[in-house]
Parts: structure tokens; sequence; C-alpha cells
């Protein structure tokens, strides 16, 4: 049993078959979703999903394409909606200058201050690092956002980033893109990663792994890059699954909820 740690079933690409697909998802080996926000408006459709299926968590949080939207109204709003039982994270959060959909200096301003948020809130934090990793490693050093833990997600850096990453207590999820043929970077980061700080996802409808890429990305997919992972270190796909559930369990304080409700 599987917990992906970071999907986008808000996404419009899952609109004609959503429902159904979720339904089936325990069926197929997922036990949980972590569904992640990108903007106000998908941070509220997190938290509808998650009051929908009981196996789905949300985050809230603005992704760095959208940083140039934001004012501190949006941080108030975004405090309001972390409320909301199921919210265990502030994200995608983070720098992308791939794109630059926003100016640098706006996506950086935004990404501090959603980590001040969520150290006022006790909340971990999801990491969006696109060709930014200079700037993505000085604002979590100096936020020292180690005092709240949190996850670069879908991580493309290399192993002496990963080591500095890792000392700060924040965690590394892996997708898709570890099965690709050029994933040599990520091949020696899963190789030397300590079991304990490894997370797994599918950022679907994005990054699907081989034998499936290039068609829509979705939670049932994620054994194939588990499985990748396991190759990788020597050890059995069940190994990789009940630790890479354990991790975000505990990251995201999913059992402590569980109990709660």
């Amino acid at each position: 049993m599987f917990f992906d740690s970071h999907a986008h079933y808000d996404d419009r690409r899952f609109d004609e078959d959503r429902e159904v697909l979720l339904n089936n998802m325990q069926q197929n080996n997922i036990s949980y979703i972590l569904n992640a926000a990108a903007d106000i408006d998908s941070s509220r459709k997190c938290i509808k999903l998650a009051e929908k299926y009981d196996f789905i968590y949300a985050s809230v949080g603005v992704h760095p394409h959208n940083a140039a939207e934001m004012t501190e109204d949006t941080i108030d709003l975004l405090k309001d909606l972390a409320n909301a039982p199921k919210v265990v994270a502030i994200g995608e959060i983070g720098l992308d200058y791939y794109y630059n959909h926003s100016p640098k200096d706006v996506q950086k301003h935004w990404f501090r201050r959603q980590i001040q948020l969520a150290k006022a809130l006790d909340m971990p934090v999801i990491i969006h690092n696109r060709d930014a990793h200079a700037d993505v490693m000085d604002i979590v050093t100096s936020e020292d956002i180690s005092s709240i833990g949190g996850v670069f997600h879908c991580y493309s850096g290399s192993w002496e980033m990963a080591q500095k990453i890792i000392s700060m207590g924040i965690h590394i999820s892996i997708g898709g893109p570890v099965t690709f043929k050029n994933a040599v970077k990520s091949l020696e980061v899963v190789k030397k990663l300590p079991m304990d700080q490894l997370l797994i996802e599918t950022d679907c409808p994005y990054l699907t792994p081989v034998p499936h890429r290039g068609k829509r990305n979705d939670s049932t997919y994620m054994r194939f890059t588990a499985q990748k992972i396991a190759e990788i270190k020597g050890i059995s796909l069940e190994a990789v699954a009940l630790q890479t559930m354990e991790n975000a369990k505990k990251l995201f304080g999913i059992e402590d909820i569980d109990n709660t409700m």
C-alpha cells in the first residue's frame, strides 16, 4: 500500500473521471494521497476533496507561478484555510526560474512569507524548486525550516544539495522522472538517501513514469516509481512502500488526525 505524497486531483484533466478514479484508489493499493494546492482556488478544492474522501489530505498554498497575484490578504486567507481539519501542510511553495511566470524577487518574497506562515501554524512545508537551487537553499536555511519540517517535492538536485537538505531534517520526494533514461542525478540521490527521509509521489497529472510516460499520470502508476527505487537500493518493493508510508504519515501528522476523527 502506497502514500502518494504529492498529487493534483483538482486539476481539470481529471474532470471527466475524477470520481471513478478516486473511488478505485484503495483497490489499487493506494492508502493515502496528499493533494497539493497551487493557489487560493486550488487550496479550496483540495480541502473539498479531503472532506469527500477519507484517504485524501490537503495542503494550502500558492505556487511560485502565481506569486505575483499574492498580497498580505492572501496570507490571511491561507491562514484561515489552514484551519480545515485535514489540511496538513503549507504548499506547494517555492521558486521556479524555468518559467518565471512571476518576477524572481516577488517569488522570493512570498516564498519567505509562506514559510513564516507555516512556522506560525507549526505546519510542514512542501517545496517546489525548479532551476533555483541556490536561492531556494538560501531561503530555507535563513528561515530555518528545520523547526517545522518539510519536503522538497519531485527532487531534481544533486546529492551534494540533498545532503544539506537532509541535514536540516527535511525530506526528499522522488517521482516518475527517476524512471527516465536521463535520470543520472536522481539515481545517485536515491542510492545514497537514508530511507527514513524518503517520500514518493506522482505529481499527477504530470511526470508519468516509464512505461506510461506521455500519458496522464495518476496514483495507480506509483508502483513503477517505487519499483525503480527498490531496484536502485537493492530492497523489496514492499520495504519501499512501508517506509515511505511511515515517513509521510509522520511528516504530515496523519496518524494524529486519524485518531481524532
